[in-house]
């Protein structure tokens, strides 16, 4: 059986590991100002959200400067794509269950 991620579960960083999954190459990136519009939080929630997602080594956060401007760029690693697809896995489980199955 798959691993329910209660860290990932949460909904704004299930919605951060998603968008970061989706993008077609493992190790393609996004800006931090592109996922914070694309989810429409704040930049303290998004960046409270993407330290504990740090914080469990499931994403890169690289920080650097184009031009003379800042720039934050988020990636998953190999163990948060794991860690997603084991949590998606996980939750597929849970909605084949059926009452017919002897789960109640």
């Amino acid at each position: 059986m798959a691993r329910f991620d209660e860290l990932i579960h949460q909904p704004v960083r299930l919605r951060i590991m998603a968008a970061l999954h989706a993008l077609d190459d493992p190790e393609a990136r996004l800006d931090f100002r592109t996922l914070r519009d694309l989810l429409g939080v704040t930049d303290g929630n998004l960046a409270a959200h993407l330290r504990k997602l740090e914080d469990a080594g499931y994403i890169r956060v690289e920080k650097t400067f184009v031009g003379r401007k800042p720039r934050t760029y988020i990636a998953l690693t190999h163990a948060g794509r794991a860690a997603f697809e084991a949590h998606v896995q996980a939750l597929q489980e849970i909605l084949r269950t059926t009452p017919g199955d002897g789960v109640e």
